[in-house]
């Protein structure tokens, strides 16, 4: 456990300002600014390719998803809190660099990063604070946790799946068309890529359903028994 904080401490700001001296010396035209902001995404990067890695590994290990437990899902949400840290204070650095030559100051700086990154600072916080103790001292039972899992389907359903029909229906509107016309009145590969990006959205959702289900399937049995 404290092995594995200590090192998600060391990886995330060495990869960081690994990358960020790499392209400093590679890229000598390259200003501060750019240095920074790419390496923040090559590291956010290599931690969402780190993440889906030991998702496929843990979903592949277990048999029943609620009553199954593996050391990598515990392993990696201590891995996972340095980089939420870290990520927190990368935003910030690079929204100092992209506005130093404003001479706005610290403290301006700082509210002015804090009024536009709400949303991801709130995420940030939320796995911090909320799942990651949530995590640790298995609470899938509690109420908690059925809400968070309520409002992550609906997130994900309003989110990633909603999304397309509405793309739809904003272009019928500027267009004049009806939703069901605008699939017939956009080029034939846009559908076909559309389809292509909401099929693994769907699968996905349909994962978060089954899931649900059985949670409450499970709760309802320790009730009834």
């Amino acid at each position: 456990m404290l092995l594995t904080l200590a090192w998600g401490s060391l990886f995330f700001p060495g990869l960081f300002a690994l990358c960020t001296w790499a392209l400093r010396r590679s890229r000598p035209e390259w200003t501060d600014t750019d240095c920074v902001m790419i390496s923040t995404r090559l590291v956010s990067s290599v931690q969402a390719v780190l993440a889906t890695g030991s998702g496929i590994v843990i979903i592949r290990s277990c048999s029943n998803v609620i009553t199954d437990r593996h050391w990598l899902a515990r392993e990696y949400v201590w891995f996972l809190i340095p980089y939420m840290i870290y990520d927190s204070y990368a935003m910030y650095l690079c929204e100092w660099y992209r506005t130093r030559d404003q001479n706005l100051g610290q403290t301006t700086t700082f509210r002015k990063f804090l009024s536009q990154n709400r949303l991801m600072i709130t995420h940030h916080a939320v796995i911090l604070f909320v799942l990651v103790p949530v995590a640790q001292l298995k609470q899938q039972h509690t109420l908690l946790y059925k809400v968070n899992g309520i409002l992550t389907l609906g997130t994900f359903f309003s989110c990633r799946i909603l999304l397309f029909p509405f793309m739809y229906w904003s272009y019928g509107q500027q267009q004049g068309l009806s939703l069901l016309q605008v699939p017939f009145s956009i080029p034939f590969y846009c559908n076909v890529a559309n389809a292509f990006l909401i099929a693994p959205q769907l699968y996905w959702f349909s994962l978060l359903c089954r899931k649900a289900v059985r949670l409450f399937d499970a709760a309802q049995g320790r009730k009834d028994s």
